[in-house]
């Protein structure tokens, strides 16, 4: 082991320079993820599979172009590959990427293999990131907890195993908090970043509609919804990822948002002087809405941030745009069910035989029963009450759903309450619509990530303390559409003035060990 502990690893920029500046090598760097990975794995459940191959390739082949390099080039490489030879993860959903194969989270499609690397794998690869293998899913990021059969242990919140680490990519944030690797690959389609960002206690954004590339087959996921990024310990690591990455490409079948020359030179800037920033004015959700807050612990957490936010000169109101979390939940749902039903289908055609019984967890199964009883028309009203609502928040943002001045981001948590439990939502429920809106369902632990999925807005949970029993509690803050810039700016001012534990405390113990 070439790192001892993972906190002298610091976040991926650290780790590349160390590589780049001879240190340590690629595959020294590798061989430490691995190290962490087969210590840790078996407690957090956080890697579905390792493609060492792949990795070691990509590994050697980095480590024989900087030793080719003069110190010129070195010192120019961070430029162009802010990530060099750092090791990452890619979520187990879809995600092509040549040698790393992928279930999708679900025993169903068992192992899907490609013969290229999409359009944002190989953004990532020319940005430096040497990639070894999967982080665990939910079954075709389902659920907002990563408990899928498929692996057969649930992914487990290395801040304390009882509970979950959230999901979709619950994988990906177990293993950054963990000290496996120090940013790791994630897909959100109704908070499937930012939930497991925030159960994990670290940095998780989700882009605007469109800022991402899908291609080179994928045009969108489910209706538009979806979108890739990193979950990283840092929010420089998180724009270095964004200027390394964003932009549509061929083919895309939405615009992508105009976007600064670089998100790394605001967040520094940020970084260097958090009081200086441009003033903004930001809606709290107010007491007693019908989303309010119902655990002491977060609604004291998003207390602690709005004072935080208005200390560094911003000026914090209540208001909330005019739209329920019921009203999201229920268009959002139909469209995910009738996507996530058509990859079923269409994988099921292909191999040619029906479904059998227990291929996919009970909760996915009545999702395509639900899914069946949807009509073309009934689908097309979601879609455009989808649209009113986008257009509503719209207005909320630039003030004139109420005639007032605009608002610039909306603050809230990004749970009601501390990460569940392991096995509370569990996709075991028989009933798809009970799990998601019943009255113990989804909707009255995650009734404030989904907004943005709908609407194609950014947002960002930001680790923000813990509660009573040692659990990270993120925070989340949403832009209008392309508002990234202003995000990560904001999340740089508060992680200058209250930074957070760059790792959970089972990485210390499991690496004094190594």
């Amino acid at each position: 082991m070439t790192d001892t502990h993972p906190r002298e690893q610091g976040d991926a920029i650290d780790l590349s320079t160390r590589i780049v500046r001879g240190e340590l090598s690629a595959s020294q760097a590798l061989d430490d993820a691995l190290a962490r990975v087969h210590a840790l794995n078996p407690t957090i459940g956080a890697v579905a599979s390792v493609a060492e191959a792949a990795g070691r390739a990509d590994a050697q082949a980095r480590d024989r172009a900087l030793s080719g390099m003069d110190a010129q080039a070195r010192a120019g490489l961070a430029a162009t590959q802010p990530f060099f030879g750092v090791p990452s993860l890619l979520k187990d959903l879809g995600t092509a990427a040549r040698g790393v194969s992928s279930s999708m989270g679900s025993q169903l499609f068992g192992r899907l293999d490609w013969d290229h690397d999409c359009e944002l794998v190989a953004r990532y690869k020319r940005a430096g990131l040497v990639f070894f293998g999967r982080s665990t899913s939910s079954e075709l990021g389902l659920s907002p907890t990563t408990e899928s059969p498929s692996y057969g242990e649930p992914t487990r919140n290395p801040w304390n195993t009882a509970h979950s680490a959230g999901g979709s990519s619950g994988g990906a944030g177990a293993a950054v908090a963990s000290g496996m690797v120090p940013l790791a690959h994630g897909g959100d389609g109704g908070g499937s970043i930012r939930i497991p960002a925030s159960c994990c206690g670290v940095l998780g954004l989700k882009p605007s509609r469109g800022m991402m590339p899908l291609g080179p087959y994928r045009g969108e996921g489910w209706g538009g919804m979806t979108v890739d990024h990193v979950l990283t310990t840092s929010v420089r690591d998180s724009a270095a990822a964004l200027d390394a990455t964003a932009g549509a490409d061929a083919g895309a079948p939405y615009a992508a948002p105009a976007r600064p020359d670089s998100y790394l030179a605001l967040v520094q800037a940020a970084s260097r002087q958090p009081d200086a920033g441009p003033r903004l004015r930001i809606a709290l959700l107010p007491h007693g809405s019908v989303s309010a807050v119902r655990d002491a612990d977060v609604a004291a957490a998003l207390a602690r941030i709005a004072s935080a936010l208005q200390s560094l000169g911003h000026r914090v109101d209540e208001g909330e745009p005019a739209v329920t979390a019921r009203e999201t939940l229920e268009n959002m749902l139909p469209v995910i069910a009738c996507n996530a039903a058509l990859s079923i289908a269409r994988f099921v055609a292909r191999r040619g035989t029906g479904l059998k019984e227990g291929e996919l967890q009970p909760t996915v199964q009545s999702m395509v029963a639900y899914a069946r009883s949807i009509d073309g028309v009934a689908y097309a009203g979601h879609v455009d009450t989808m649209h009113t609502i986008t257009r509503r928040v719209a207005r909320f943002f630039d003030g004139s759903q109420d005639g007032g001045a605009p608002f610039d981001l909306i603050l809230s948590p990004v749970l009601s309450e501390a990460p569940a439990r392991i096995g509370r939502f569990a996709m075991h429920w028989e009933d798809y619509l009970d799990y998601r809106l019943g009255d113990t369902g989804l909707i009255g632990y995650s009734p404030y990530a989904p907004l943005a999925n709908l609407t194609g807005c950014p947002a960002i949970s930001i680790p923000f303390g813990l509660s009573a029993d040692g659990l990270p509690i993120g925070m989340q803050l949403m832009a209008p559409q392309g508002g990234e810039a202003v995000l990560l700016q904001v999340a740089a001012q508060l992680e200058a003035v209250h930074p957070w534990p760059r790792y959970a405390p089972v990485a210390a113990s499991v690496a004094a060990a190594l």
